[in-house]
């Protein structure tokens, strides 16, 4: 009978589920010249299993170049990180599996709701500035913006709605708010990327709250990085755009922003026609957002610039 206990006492041993495992990131550059990413469970001499977040790979010594164990953590939000365009960027940033970029990126995106609709926005500084899209929040006085924390196993929401609008570009559309009233000076944040660095194919994901429904998350590749739509330039994705997504993020695979979700292409057989703002118009905007500064006595735009009087010639 002890004997048999103790078979049993092995046969549970052997069914611990793997997510209870202790595990740390790593990247397995494979003799092809590929490289896979994700949680490294175990090792041997054999063979390197690796968890990718949606399966488990058994690896063969014998297709490995190298193991490399990732240390580096995200770069802590604070303000003295930020100088006066109140953005950061985050030179270190490596790609990464996408649900570890979800799950340390989504509490910076949230969800803009206003008395005619709603969209996303994403945090760019720990004081609380969100940016979203012009037309999320344009003609409108009472807004609000939705964070969702984990806790555990829980999805906590913080709503505010004490939101000030800071600078709106109505023809860049492109806003920035601000959440006032609340204490909290930590509010978690994502870093801008470049998106002159990008290239055709390159994978790219949207995370926002499409037709309402929060941290929602879609994944695509680049079709074309400059798209001219109404003299601007836009990046043109697969990555799916719809409703309540305009406003929210486009990052890369290191978990920098390299677009504004605009709108997308809605017509009879289109598909996978997506278009965001490039990152580089919105660090020019949040760079001169004294020339966008919003005025509530005139709602459409800042301050009002006039052409210079045309010079004669003698």
């Amino acid at each position: 009978m002890n004997k048999l206990n103790g078979l049993w006492g092995m046969a549970l041993l052997l069914f611990i589920p793997l997510f209870l495992l202790e595990a740390e990131e790593a990247e397995i550059h494979l003799n092809s010249g590929a490289m896979v990413m994700g949680d490294l469970l175990k090792e041997t001499s054999q063979n390197v299993i690796v968890d990718l977040g949606f399966d488990v790979l058994k690896i063969p010594r014998s297709a490995i170049s190298a193991v490399k164990k990732v240390t580096e953590k995200a770069a802590v939000a604070s303000s003295k990180n930020y100088g006066n365009a109140l953005y950061r960027e985050d030179p270190k940033a490596k790609v990464r599996p996408l649900n570890k970029l979800v799950e340390d990126l989504g509490g910076a995106v949230v969800m803009i709701r206003t008395s005619s609709g709603l969209g996303s926005g994403f945090i760019i500084h720990p004081d609380g500035y969100v940016v979203t899209n012009d037309h999320v929040i344009a003609g409108e006085r009472e807004i609000s913006v939705t964070l969702f924390r984990k806790t555990g196993t829980e999805l906590i929401k913080d709503s505010f709605e004490n939101v000030r609008i800071v600078a709106s570009g109505g023809a860049l559309d492109l806003a920035l708010v601000k959440i006032e009233g609340s204490d909290r000076k930590d509010f978690p944040t994502v870093p801008l990327g470049n998106s002159a660095d990008l290239r055709q194919g390159d994978r790219v994901f949207a995370i926002g709250s499409p037709l309402g429904l929060e941290r929602s998350v879609s994944e695509g590749i680049v079709s074309l990085r400059n798209r001219l739509i109404r003299s601007r330039p836009h990046i043109q994705t697969t990555a799916e755009i719809n409703p309540g997504n305009s406003g929210g993020p486009l990052f890369n695979y290191k978990g920098e922003v390299v677009g504004v979700n605009n709108m997308k292409v809605v017509a009879a057989g289109a598909e996978g026609l997506g278009f965001s703002i490039p990152v580089r118009t919105l660090k020019t905007f949040l760079m001169n957002r004294d020339a966008y500064s919003f005025d509530p006595r005139n709602p459409n735009a800042g301050f009002l610039y006039l052409s210079p009087p045309g010079s004669k010639e003698f």
